[in-house]
């Protein structure tokens, strides 16, 4: 880890979980309430002053990113952590300086050193696979009886969408959600989580207005389209197969993963961003291999109310390893060894509007429920429309509208009408931008709230 390749302050106020742990770090962003402060090697650490009569430790280390604190709060960054970097920040010059490492901040970076040869040498063991279940034949008979029960789920679903569509979707928005939950609840009974989480979705159509009964028709059509596809499994290529397992809702353990085949690359995170329902926060933060042309999207999970812990640094690049999850068409993957992380050093290469489009067209053939596609724009210029905002090429010949409420915003104020770069997801409603690269800047400025 090269210490002389500090974050800028964009790139820590990225790792927050929240709006407000980002104000609350800003805060602490100032040398008063810190002592016993350094860094050295990939370590940075300091105490900061509480309400309390003990200060808190807290301590990065900037390869993982990984953060610890002795604070109470259970968001991950936490604010401390985030002045401590905000501080560091600030380079040479500032508060922060080479030091040598307390007894403290040495047992914790020893204990991940310790943590990270166990990962390094147990897929191995000498046969450089995983290690399995303990009974394989009692794994074998649990996996059968929950194929299934999946089948039984997808025939009932296939039962549902036909009566559906015999008694009219114009009609489907009479009962609410209450039929739809009912559905999802059985597809959750016959331990079919994705297909019980397209049928929430389904159920939130009709309250979008417009033409919803098209909309609907669209997304039972994709629905019955998946229940089949399970079904049929067994003909089906097997990249295929693999995507329609996990639409379903079929897991694979990263450890297994990481035992196969991975691929090493130079990865630049492009992207961090959050969404949360009722039971669970997820994370995606999006990579991209700009040599081979590759992105990769890490998910990371946290109960309710709690952020994930997985965060990494907004426009730095990890040489890393990565496994992808099977699919026709690999997007998701598992983050392994990291080797090393550096700044970028310059602004990623981008594709003009039409070829982002085709590329979309072609990712929808390999995989029909995809629900967002990465793509990177060169020279394009955010401009209004008649109804929406666009985002189009800087001779005006091709456009795309902008997805959701408020990100044109931004985009429209890093650009100030002139072209940039910008990193988002093309999906079914247009693009979302993630981030955009101002003009003479190589760090990518975040477009999500």
């Amino acid at each position: 880890m090269d210490t002389e390749a500090r974050w800028t302050a964009d790139q820590v106020l990225a790792l927050a979980p929240d709006a407000a742990s980002r104000k609350a770090g800003a805060r602490l962003a100032t040398p008063a309430p810190w002592s016993g402060t350094g860094v050295a090697g990939a370590a940075v650490w300091g105490l900061c002053k509480g309400s309390g009569r003990t200060p808190y430790q807290t301590v990065v280390d900037l390869g993982g990113p990984a953060f610890r604190c002795s604070c109470p709060s259970r968001k991950f960054p936490c604010k401390h952590a985030l002045g401590l970097l905000l501080l560091w920040a600030e380079g040479d010059g500032g508060p922060i300086a080479a030091a040598a490492e307390p007894e403290w901040v040495e047992q914790w970076t020893a204990a991940r050193r310790k943590k990270a040869d166990e990962r390094a040498q147990a897929p191995s063991s000498g046969s450089g696979k995983a290690a399995g279940p303990a009974d394989p034949d009692a794994a074998r008979r649990r996996a059968d009886r929950r194929a299934i029960r999946v089948e039984g789920g997808a025939v009932e679903l296939e039962q549902r969408l036909a009566d559906l569509l015999r008694g009219g979707l114009a009609g489907a928005d009479r009962d609410g959600y209450r039929q739809w939950d009912e559905i999802a609840a059985r597809m959750v009974d016959a331990q079919a989580p994705g297909l019980a989480s397209r049928v929430r979705e389904l159920g939130a159509v009709t309250a979008t207005g417009g033409d919803w009964p098209s909309r609907m028709l669209e997304e039972t059509a994709l629905l019955h389209l998946l229940a089949r596809g399970y079904l049929g499994r067994e003909r089906l290529p097997d990249p295929l197969a693999g995507t329609v397992r996990a639409r379903v809702g079929f897991t694979v353990d990263s450890a297994e993963l990481l035992a196969g085949a991975t691929i090493r690359g130079h990865w630049q995170v492009l992207a961090q961003y959050d969404s949360a329902d009722d039971r669970l926060t997820t994370r995606r933060i999006w990579l991209y291999d700009e040599g081979a042309g590759r992105f990769a999207l890490l998910l990371s999970f946290g109960a309710a109310g709690r952020a994930p812990e997985l965060v990494l640094p907004l426009g730095a690049v990890l040489e890393a390893e990565v496994a992808y999850y099977p699919s026709a068409l690999p997007l998701r993957a598992v983050l392994g060894p990291q080797h090393g992380t550096a700044q970028a050093e310059s602004v990623p290469r981008g594709m003009p509007v039409a070829a982002a489009l085709d590329a979309y067209g072609a990712a929808l053939a390999d995989d029909p429920w995809l629900d967002a596609w990465p793509v990177v724009l060169a020279d394009v210029v955010p401009i209004p429309g008649a109804t929406r905002w666009q985002v189009a090429d800087a001779t005006g010949e091709d456009a795309i509208p902008i997805a959701g409420a408020g990100p044109q915003w931004r985009l429209a104020a890093l650009s100030g009408g002139h072209p940039l770069t910008a990193f988002g997801e093309l999906g079914p409603t247009g693009f979302r931008p993630l981030c955009a690269w101002p003009a003479a800047s190589v760090i990518p400025t975040p477009l999500t709230a």
